[in-house]
């Protein structure tokens, strides 16, 4: 089966490929200029209600999680310990938004409102993470059908490649591609779309404090809210 291809121009160190390995029943996330070095290892779940688990290759400590569901078509995720909502701006476009603190105007501001877009051809699903001024910040081509390799994640932009904003990308953009796989293929996500109430997310549907683990500028934006 045909696999996606790296974006013409690409830039090999900013630019990661998501491969999938049946036997082990997860995926390694690589920079396409090393693909021997894993940065994230994705395992999956179907017991669990956190179905989809991003760990750090090096370390093994969880980075993040995304939540999926049978009826709602608003995923959940969890970075660094803070959850949050991938809400749906559209009851059948591919149109998400989500609240960031890794793209923050300042580090003790409040969080940028984020949006994910897509476009498919039934083979190709190409997502897209705009800022809050719809300036595109990463690319994520995916081949949903592939049997090995997934897609190429693509940054763009200085913002776009820092360690906090890399890690909400791949977290986010892997529940947003599995949601939608989920709602293609899925009766009930139909009906949750015919249901669903899509529009903007509020601020106060970010989620909860962070702990330990959370990037330094989280910790600066949390204790900004406490002054």
């Amino acid at each position: 089966m045909e696999q996606p291809s790296p974006p013409p121009e690409t830039n090999y160190n900013d630019t990661l490929q998501v491969d999938f390995t049946w036997s082990k029943f997860k995926s390694h996330i690589t920079t396409v200029a090393d693909p021997s070095k894993p940065l994230y290892i994705v395992d999956y779940s179907t017991i669990k209600k956190e179905c989809i688990l991003v760990s750090s290759a090096a370390t093994g400590a969880r980075i993040g999680t995304g939540t999926l569901h049978i009826f709602s078509i608003n995923p959940n995720f969890k970075l660094h310990g803070r959850k949050g909502t991938l809400k749906a701006l559209s009851r059948w476009k591919t149109s998400y938004t989500h609240l960031s603190y890794a793209f923050a105007a300042s580090p003790d501001g409040p969080p940028a409102t984020m949006t994910w877009t897509g476009n498919s051809d039934f083979k190709t699903w190409d997502f897209v993470c705009l800022d809050e001024h719809q300036m595109p910040v990463a690319k994520f081509k995916a081949n949903w059908w592939a049997l090995k390799k997934i897609g190429y994640i693509e940054f763009l932009g200085d913002r776009a490649i820092s360690e906090a904003a890399r890690d909400e990308i791949v977290v986010t953009g892997l529940t947003i591609m599995y949601c939608m796989v989920l709602r293609t293929m899925s009766l009930p996500s139909f009906f949750g779309a015919v249901f669903a109430r899509p529009g903007p997310i509020k601020d106060s549907s970010a989620a909860q404090p962070q702990h330990n683990s959370v990037p330094a500028q989280t910790d600066q934006a949390l204790a900004g809210k406490q002054d």
